[in-house]
């Protein structure tokens, strides 16, 4: 039998990174969309969205996700799959998050579980509208930072605080430091508490990003590459773009035997059938 396919999805700009970090970073809806054009050519089958202010700043709006989807998908249509963040980044509270989410319905988003599930008021906030958005056909993403937080979505679940069935988890491995590297071995404390059914992907901070996407594919895992977390080649050396950080990951996904997603496998993979308000986003 065949390894199955990789979901590789690029993160190509996050909350906080800005030119002066990089000059290619894409922060307007017209940057992205160029971005997206490089990425898909590269192997990538999914975009994890973040919009800014005009100033740069990190930006929950759901007019402003709009924009940015319409002209990412101008320019590459339904190949990308989009899925929208929810990160408060230093400046929206957990009820600011949602009702963002709530006025925008995408397709797909992300949430990070200690950011939406940090008390009782917050869990029963945030756990009736998982549920709403799993039951209109919204993907949610729970990202966590720790094995302890993945411990204790496992218990918000088992007490049907969030939707239940299999998840799809985003392990985040390393933090934003100075200089900022992962370590890929701490990938098996994640593994250790991984519910089975479950599917999971990893993105990691600074150049060795490229080993811990490969040992994430290596172990059947799926993989999110970009910016966001790394700017970096595995030398050291900057990153040209995005794209070239695609590529390599999509070289190493190759390399342990498995293929990346098309835009439509990973539909299927995430049972995605309908295209909701956002207009065909992951």
């Amino acid at each position: 039998m065949s390894a199955s396919p990789c979901l590789l999805m690029v993160a190509p700009n996050g909350a906080r990174r800005v030119y002066q970090d990089h000059p290619a970073i894409p922060l307007t809806p017209e940057e992205l969309a160029r971005d997206a054009q490089e990425c898909l050519a590269a192997g990538a089958s999914a975009m994890h969205v973040h919009v800014r202010e005009t100033d740069g700043r990190h930006l929950l709006d759901a007019g402003a996700y709009q924009d940015a989807i319409s002209a990412i998908q101008e320019a590459v249509g339904d190949q990308l799959l989009l899925q929208v963040t929810s990160e408060a980044g230093g400046r929206y509270s957990p009820s600011e998050q949602r009702r963002v989410i709530e006025a925008l319905q995408p397709d797909s988003v992300s949430i990070a579980v200690r950011e939406w599930f940090g008390d009782a008021y917050e869990v029963r906030a945030s756990g009736e509208l998982c549920r709403y958005l799993a039951s209109r056909g919204t993907h949610i993403q729970y990202i966590v930072y720790s094995p302890e937080d993945l411990t204790y979505f496992n218990q918000l679940r088992e007490k049907g605080e969030v939707p239940n069935g299999p998840a799809f988890l985003l392990f985040v491995l390393g933090r934003y430091a100075d200089p900022p590297i992962a370590d890929p071995s701490r990938l098996a404390s994640f593994l250790h508490a991984l519910v089975a059914g479950d599917h999971w992907a990893v993105c990691a901070f600074g150049p060795t990003e490229g080993d811990c996407l490969a040992l994430a594919a290596q172990q059947g895992g799926h993989a999110r590459v970009g910016f966001e977390n790394n700017l970096w080649r595995a030398d050291g050396q900057l990153a040209t773009n995005n794209a070239e950080l695609v590529a390599a990951t999509k070289a190493r996904i190759e390399a342990t035997g498995r293929r990346v997603m098309s835009a439509s496998e990973a539909r299927r993979f995430l049972a995605l059938t309908t295209a909701a308000n956002t207009g065909g986003t992951l």
